[in-house]
Parts: structure tokens; sequence; C-alpha cells
């Protein structure tokens, strides 16, 4: 009777857990306003954010209210940092990806990819890879997932991936058609039963590699663009927040040039790592060997499926045209190795731009000179609103208070000399190590608010190393979320179908977690390095301007006087 009297205790305790967070760690932090209000703020928005005890978004509006009573900001001074120049960059480029899912022009593209690959198991998770990849790097993540998973399951069914279960009863026999008797009695010796289950068995696995393929490509494929997932967002604002003198190191096209070879590596890799796993090398490619029928039957699911589709509409075409147009003029805008075509506008006008002309361009492109349009536009603003995530601007806006905040107090100059001492740390060590416990925390919290909470105390780490060494494989650490269901949607919604089990996400992405950091300090350390000149301490790096910057050299340390021409000069070899 008294455990039973204390389980019931701590399970109603346990259903109240949000509501004792709430109450009790504001309390418990009360000694910190004496001293540091911003610290206050930051340390409660980051309990509040990891226990989810409210809602992200509602979290990342308590600035709004403690900073002005706190006397860190006034009001007018924090709610001017909620709409910033990447909040729009955001928006303008989801209300492009929303009018993509609206006319359905992704999964045109996506089953024509599939069909073109073709049904070998390795060909066909490497195109539902690819797929998955090249379209969370335009549309959010959850909703790439949403889409593909469907289209698998139903190729999965036509291989019998259910079927194959191991604790799945078996299935009744059946006549071939209605009413009719088969031509012949099917196999029932013990020897075609064994075969059958060995069949079976060596499926099973295959669905589970199937299944986690989707979820780790969107998640992969998010990290390429500067507009794929959250925290590369928040990385571009906190660069325009706390380093304002940067030149705009971070947009588009650098981020582009950067991230696209490492999400190639890590695609590919992931792709080599779940066929080792879970189906084996030997027989999967079959290459010139005829099909089965169980693999005809899953090619005619996707090829019927596209014919669903019928032809390309003239919306489809103009949606195509307007996303081509936009990924263009982000591209060529300020690639950085030639002279673009305009630096006094950002990605965020150029995004805002088109996204406006989905709103003006009829859908039906006889009536564009008709004045105003008698068709419908190519999206209205009630599709918008029902399919943006607004969530996300307010908590990239809550990411840029805190920041704004931080620099207000004095906070991040005061964290950035507590740890000057990592100097003495190798800086590869050092990244390795920050991106191993990013990944870690990301597993369990929200990426934006990892990406929020870590990023302006990396930019304030007064080390001597260029920000972008250590802000920038930490940003992509965010993304990888590949261990739990509850790490990051994509992940849900694969484990919702009841091909995998924990342990099975547990066991594969381990290894992926292991892949990304390897892949993102390779690109870091090579091609990366040559992109953001890494070698040299940069100008607008030095915030305070109380202490000379410090480079790191083999032998010894370099301290640059106030005023020197010469620390830009001086290398840094990040590998020693």
């Amino acid at each position: 009777p008294l455990l039973l009297e204390m389980s019931a205790v701590l399970k109603s305790l346990w259903t109240l857990k949000h509501g004792l967070i709430l109450v009790f760690t504001p309390l418990m932090l009360l000694p910190l306003p004496l001293e540091a209000s911003c610290a206050y703020v930051i340390i409660l928005m980051a309990v509040y954010w990891c226990t989810e005890a409210l809602p992200l978004a509602v979290t990342a509006l308590l600035p709004a209210l403690l900073f002005p009573l706190l006397g860190i900001m006034q009001s007018k001074q924090v709610c001017m940092q909620y709409l910033k120049d990447t909040n729009m960059l955001f928006v303008g480029g989801l209300i492009v990806a929303v009018a993509v899912e609206h006319w359905n022009l992704h999964k045109r593209i996506a089953l024509r990819v599939l069909l073109f690959v073709g049904v070998r198991p390795a060909l066909l998770m490497l195109g539902f890879m690819g797929v998955t990849s090249f379209l969370s790097m335009w549309i959010s993540n959850t909703a790439t997932t949403a889409m593909m998973v469907p289209i698998l399951q139903a190729v999965l069914e036509q291989l019998d991936c259910r079927e194959a279960a191991p604790d799945r009863p078996e299935p009744l026999l059946e006549p071939e058609g209605c009413g009719e008797v088969p031509s012949q009695a099917p196999e029932t010796s013990p020897d075609a039963e064994a075969s059958r289950r060995r069949q079976a068995a060596e499926r099973w696995p295959a669905c589970k590699g199937m299944t986690l393929c989707v979820c780790y490509a969107a998640s992969i494929g998010g990290t390429a663009t500067l507009t794929g997932t959250g925290p590369n967002l928040v990385l571009k604002g906190q660069m325009s927040q706390l380093f304002p003198q940067n030149a705009d190191v971070i947009n588009f096209a650098s981020w582009f040039g950067f991230a696209f070879p490492n999400m190639i590596i890590m695609l590919l890799l992931a792709w080599l790592w779940l066929q080792f796993l879970y189906m084996g090398f030997k027989k999967t490619w079959g290459c010139g060997s005829v099909k089965t029928q169980k693999e005809i039957a899953a090619y005619n699911v996707i090829r019927e499926e596209h014919r669903l589709l019928g032809p390309m509409s003239s919306g489809e075409l103009s949606v195509l045209g307007l996303f081509a147009l936009l990924v263009g003029l982000w591209f060529t805008r300020d690639p950085g190795f030639v002279t673009g075509w305009a630096t006094f506008v950002t990605d965020a006008t150029v995004a805002v731009f088109v996204a406006l002309l989905l709103f003006v361009l009829p859908s039906n492109p006889s009536l564009l000179f008709c004045w105003p349009p008698a068709g419908p536009a190519l999206l209205t603003w009630k599709v918008a609103q029902k399919k943006m995530p607004w969530n996300i601007v307010l908590l990239l806006g809550g990411g840029f208070a805190l920041a704004k905040g931080s620099e207000e107090s004095g906070l991040s100059t005061w964290m950035g000399n507590q740890l000057t001492p990592l100097h003495n740390i190798p800086a590869w060590a050092m990244v390795i190590v920050l991106c191993l416990l990013i990944t870690i925390l990301t597993e369990c919290t929200s990426n934006v608010a990892t990406a929020t909470i870590f990023l302006p105390v990396l930019a304030s780490m007064s080390i001597g190393v260029n920000p972008l060494y250590v802000m920038v494989p930490c940003t992509l650490s965010a993304s990888f979320a590949f261990m739990l269901p509850v790490a990051t949607p994509p992940n849900a919604i694969v484990f919702s179908y009841g091909y995998l089990k924990v342990s099975d996400m547990t066991k594969a992405g381990i290894t992926m977690n292991i892949i990304g950091i390897l892949c993102t300090m390779l690109a870091i350390n090579t091609w990366g390095r040559a992109m953001f000149h890494l070698d040299s301490f940069p100008a607008w790096a030095n915030r305070t301007g109380s202490k000379p910057p410090i480079l790191l050299n083999t032998s010894y340390l370099h301290h640059c006087p106030q005023g020197s021409s010469s620390c830009s000069s001086l290398r840094l070899p990040l590998l020693t």
C-alpha cells in the first residue's frame, strides 16, 4: 500500500510538472536580479524552452515583459527586435514554400525523381533521400516528411513490409479473385515455409532503413540553405545583431556555398550507413537483374500517383518560374566571388518581392493583362495564414531580443571575458566538444531554442578565434537530431507509422550524430576556412574595444596593439 501511495503521489507531481516549473523556477532564480538581471531572464527562458513548460513562442515573448520591468532595455527598444530583417527573410521564403505546397509542385518533383531512380532497394533509398533533402532545402522539414512518408508507405506495402513484421500474425490464404478458386494450391512444405520466413526476416530491417532515411534526409537537407531550418536563420540574425559591421558575411549564396557540399557528403554517408546497418550491400544493388513482381508493383504505385496529378497546370508552371526567380536572385545578389547585381538590398528584400508577386499574379496567365484580374491569384492570404508557422517568427524575435539585452546589459562582454582561458585549448578540440554538447541538447529541446540560447554565448567568447569558426559548426549541430522520436517533428512522423522502435532510432542516430560532427569539422577546416577567411581575426569581431584581440599561432600568442593594421596578416592555424 505504501508503494502504491508513493506511486500515486509521484504520478500527480508528474502531471503538475509544468505548473511547478512555471512557479518555482522564477522563485529559485530570484537572487540573480540583484546582480545580473539579464542572466535571470536568459536562464528562466532556457528552463522554459528546455522543459516546454510554456509554448516556445510564448516563452519568446518574456523579454518584452521582463526587460523593461528589470531596467535592462526600454520597451520600444525590445519590441523592435521582434521583426528584423531576418524575420522578413523567413516570412518571404516560407510564403514561396507555401505556394509550392499549395500547387502540389513538391509532390510532382518527388514522384518524377522516384520514377527515374527505380525501385531497386539501394537506389530507391537514395531516391527518397535525395528528393527529401532537396525539398527540405526550400520548404519546412515537417511538411516535406509529411508528404514523403505516405508515398513511402504505399511503396513499402507493395513490398509486403507489413507482412514481414516479426510480430505480425500469419495472413489468411485467400483466392486470387472474387469467388474464384486459385489455379494451384500454395506451397505448404516446411522448406517453402522456412524460405518465406527467411525472406520476410530479410525485408523487415530494410523497411526500417527505408523509413529512417526520410527523416534523416529531411534534417540533413534543411542545413543546406539559409531558410531551410530555424538555426540557420538564428545564426544570420545573431550575426547582424551582435556584429553589425560584418558586411553580410553570412548571406544566402555564401551559406549555400559552404553548407551544400557538407549536406551532400552527409547524405551519402547516411545512405551508406543505413545500407550497412539494415540492408547489406550484396543484395540491394541488383545491377542488370530482373525486377521481382513486388518491385514492379511498387513502381506501378509511384507511376499511378504521378498519373493522378495530371499534366502541369498553368499555376504550377507560374509557381515554378517564381521559385526559380527567387533562387536565382538570391544567388546573384551578392555571391562574393564576383560583383552581384545589388548590395544595397538584402536577401529579405528579394524574398518579400517574390512573395508579393504570388498574391498579385493570377493563376491563369491569360488574365495577366486584365486588371484587376478576374481569376484567383497564385496564392491567397487565407492559405498562407493557415500554413505559415508564425510561432517561429516570434521564437526568432525572442532570440534577437535576448542578444540585444545581453549586449546592452554588458552580460555578453562579461561572459566573453570569463571564457578567455579557453585559448589554451586547441580551437578544433573546443569546437568538437561544443558540437557534441549542442547535439545532445537538441535531442531533447527545440533546435531553434538551442541555437538561440547558445549562439550569443559563442559569439562573445574572447578566445582570439574568428567567431564563425565556432558559431557555424554549432549552428549545424543544432539540426543533428537523429536519435529520439521527440527530437524533431520528422522523427516523430516516421516513428508514428510503427516500423521503428526507440532503440532502432537510437542505434542508428548515435552514428549519424558522429557523422554530422565529423563532416562539419571537415567542412569548416577546408573550404569553409577559405570562404569565411578563418585564418585571420576580422575587424568586425572586436566589439568591445576594451581589449586587443588575441590570435593563436603555432608556437606563441600574438597580442595585437590597439590600432595596429598588422593583425589581419597574422595567420590562425585552426588544426594546431
